[in-house]
């Protein structure tokens, strides 16, 4: 290869990696404490553990539970970006292992009042995230609220956490069902993907995917993909007791090394240019509607 050819690939891969998007997965589930939020910080651990730059956005508004499992008090939240000035990377609260994440705070209950360029300038610091991480995960509020359902027919991927118990899984099929009738929702465009959480071996989480992927497939036109299950595991109870994720706290535990066989699955799994649509698009989905 000649030097000039050299110099174009250079350029080449330069230019690739400018207008690179990041990854956007949204963690959501059919009620609260089935271990979604659980679930959304130890995937980003075992992201980060791959190499990623990997950022937390917690849209669990009200709640707070991304800096009550890294026992973590933010010092600037999203309010802090819109109505006090701060800069992106100053609300960006820094993690255990290099992750980051943004809590939501009380600012986000104010976004009702904002007006359209107001929102447009919002957006636009947001955007900045696709510069400063490789994967973005959105830990969604529980159930089927319209401030869920916006992120979720927003993101190109949405990994469902639900649990064995009836209530759970009824609550997850009424989350799918609420997503299908969406007049915004995509099958193409959103991929939804589940983990089977606190099961008791293997094969049970396995049945929970198959019962339920076929009646979302029959009635919904919601083709469910299976990342995995995560056994119902002592260490995560202690774990979430030290307000440590189970992935830092017990990184040779099996539920651990359940989040890391996810991740690898996510990992090896194509994602198209059709569904990586970066921080910019996902954004302007949720906040500027038509």
């Amino acid at each position: 290869m000649d030097q000039a050819q050299n110099l174009r690939n250079i350029i080449k891969m330069q230019n690739q990696k400018m207008i690179q998007n990041a990854r956007v997965i949204s963690v959501t589930s059919g009620k609260g404490g089935v271990g979604k939020s659980n679930t959304s910080v130890n995937i980003a651990l075992q992201f980060q553990r791959q190499g990623k730059r990997v950022i937390i956005f917690d849209a669990d508004f009200g709640l707070a539970n991304i800096e009550v499992m890294f026992g973590i008090i933010p010092k600037y939240n999203l309010g802090d970006l819109m109505f006090k000035g701060k800069e992106l990377k100053e609300i960006i609260t820094p993690g255990p292992e290099g992750v980051g994440f943004i809590s939501g705070g009380s600012g986000i209950a104010k976004l009702v009042n904002l007006d359209k360029e107001q929102i447009k300038r919002l957006v636009g610091k947001l955007s900045e995230l696709d510069e400063l991480a490789d994967v973005i995960i959105i830990d969604t509020g529980a159930g089927i609220s319209s401030s869920v359902m916006e992120f979720l027919v927003a993101s190109p991927e949405t990994i469902l956490v639900t649990t064995p118990e009836p209530a759970s899984i009824t609550d997850s099929y009424a989350l799918l069902k609420a997503l299908s009738m969406n007049e915004d929702y995509s099958p193409e465009k959103c991929k939804v993907k589940l983990i089977a959480n606190r099961v008791g071996k293997k094969e049970e989480g396995q049945n929970l995917y198959e019962k339920l992927s076929a009646v979302s497939s029959r009635f919904l036109n919601i083709e469910l993909e299976y990342l995995g299950a995560i056994p119902f595991d002592n260490n995560i109870t202690k774990a979430v007791m030290t307000q440590e994720p189970v992935s830092l706290k017990y990184p040779g535990s099996v539920s651990s090394k359940c989040y890391e066989d996810i991740v690898n699955i996510l990992e090896n799994k194509e994602i198209s240019s059709h569904n990586n649509i970066g921080v910019r698009n996902f954004f302007k989905s949720v906040f500027l509607k038509k």
